[in-house]
């Protein structure tokens, strides 16, 4: 069993935590996706129904992971829930995906976002400005957006190396200023902005559309016109449109990889998952609701370039908009992609503790820190950097996460089976009713995912697959170590 290696510093208290918790969680989502999930489900109050399903769901699994929390508070988090729960392999399985999609796709994506609004101020960081082209066969090109966004991840993976405490600096900071920031934009939105689309938008608000000439659930909106959905289809088109929602409320469980590091881990992780999930669901759908009130729909669904919150900021405070909410969203992404850099290197970690990653990886630097495995995932969401569109990424890291949420709340229930005995200091609120809504919210998310929007989600189930044999390989080569 892995335990936190001697050099782990607990330097991080409950507000650090929570920082934690809400920085990895807000990121780039809020801002954009919103757009997308109009034009699937076509109506304010399915919009606003598809952010407190996500909300709901985000929070029963954050206040079920709290008793996983406080019986293994140490480093590795889900890795090591699935590996006590199960077996080493779907843990293995979980650690393979979080490094080759989860979590290295989701800084990737980030960064692609941090770039894209770093462009308003300075053009020649944008991705129509390619800088690079290769002709082997097929195009490859690299605009300076990716490059900016490769910098960034460098950047803050350095910063991340130098100890726990610097990167617990910018986390706090970055996060406590997009919090506030969000909040200032949402009172505006309902205080301040001179036209309210409000009644207009709530007369039809659950009467699910799409465009005339769609032929599934999961096309785009044309803005053309509507016509009503229901049944399968507006199943489907909920499930297709959740693939945002989800993403952006994602990362939540990044505390749980930084146990270790965090004082009083039995009772700080819980709480931490908690505070930071409620205050960020509330923050998303209460944002969502100020997108309703200050745009006509057709905006909301179709605002340039899916930049949603630039059109509200702009209708907000008029030409000076654009501007506030690139900072804001510059502010927003830099933050989180710190959260993730930081948290995401202690799963690798406490995986080559087990023999199961890369050897170097179960060392930490004079820093206290896993220098080694902070470097290997910046490679990796470095060339996803250069990989994919956002909307791709989005669509493999919902299916593959969600899916091993579903798993490692199964694996409460068969914990308190299988290890009566642990200590329990915290337990899953609402057991067994809340951990089960989950295991079938999620459960039904990702078979409708596979059945709407099969193109994204069958590669990640597939990168997971392939994990089976590198697993197999893995304990074949330690084995002869272990027994030599």
């Amino acid at each position: 069993m892995a335990s936190t290696a001697p050099g782990f510093k607990p330097a991080l208290g409950l507000l650090d935590a929570t920082m934690v918790v809400a920085g990895s969680m807000i990121g780039s989502g809020i801002f954009i996706v919103s757009a997308d999930i109009t034009r699937h489900v076509g109506s304010a109050g399915w919009l606003i129904m598809v952010w407190v399903i996500t909300g709901v769901m985000t929070v029963i699994a954050a206040v079920s992971y709290g008793e996983l929390s406080a019986m293994y508070p140490k480093a590795g988090g889900q890795y090591v829930y699935l590996k006590e729960a199960f077996n080493p392999l779907v843990g293995f399985l979980y650690g393979w995906s979080f490094f080759a999609v989860i979590q290295t796709a989701t800084i990737a994506a980030v960064g692609v976002a941090f770039a894209r609004f770093t462009a308003y101020f300075i053009p020649a960081f944008s991705e129509k400005n390619i800088v690079f082209i290769w002709h082997p066969g097929f195009d490859f090109k690299i605009s300076a957006a990716q490059l900016i966004s490769i910098s960034v991840i460098i950047l803050l993976t350095y910063i991340n190396t130098r100890g726990v405490k610097t990167g617990k600096t910018i986390q706090t900071l970055f996060t406590s200023t997009k919090l506030l920031a969000l909040f200032g934009l949402i009172v505006f939105g309902f205080l301040v902005a001179k036209e309210s689309f409000w009644s207009e938008n709530w007369k039809n608000g659950f009467q699910g559309a799409q465009d005339l000439g769609a032929k599934d659930a999961a096309g785009a909106l044309g803005a053309t016109g509507w016509v009503s959905i229901s049944g399968v289809a507006l199943l489907g088109a909920i499930a297709a449109s959740m693939t945002g929602s989800i993403f952006s409320s994602d990362a939540w469980n990044n505390v749980t990889f930084i146990a270790g590091e965090i004082k009083n881990p039995k009772r700080n992780v819980g709480l931490s998952l908690f505070l930071g999930t409620l205050v960020v669901s509330v923050i998303y759908i209460t944002t969502n609701l100020m997108y309703v009130r200050v745009l006509p729909l057709q905006h909301v669904a179709f605002p340039q370039e899916d930049r949603l919150a630039v059109a509200a900021a702009h209708t907000i405070f008029g030409a000076a908009g654009r501007s506030i909410i690139a900072v804001l969203i510059m502010v927003s992404t830099f933050g989180c992609i710190n959260g993730l850099v930081l948290a995401g290197a202690r799963v690798y970690y406490t995986m080559a503790q087990d023999g199961l990653f890369f050897r170097p990886a179960a060392n930490l630097n004079r820093n206290s820190v896993p220098q080694w495995s902070l470097w290997s995932q910046c490679v990796v969401a470095a060339l996803l950097c250069l990989s994919g569109s956002y909307g791709q990424l989005l669509d493999m890291i919902s299916f593959v996460a969600v899916g091993f949420y579903v798993l490692t709340i199964i694996g409460i229930f068969i914990l308190r089976k299988k290890r009566p005995e642990l200590e329990r200091p915290y337990k899953a609120f609402g057991y067994p009713l809340l951990p089960l809504l989950y295991i079938l919210m999620g459960s039904a998310f990702c078979i409708l995912l596979i059945k709407f929007k099969p193109v994204y989600t069958w590669p990640g189930l597939i990168i997971t697959i392939i994990g089976i044999p590198i697993y197999y390989i893995a304990v074949g080569t330690r084995k002869p170590k272990e027994n030599g």
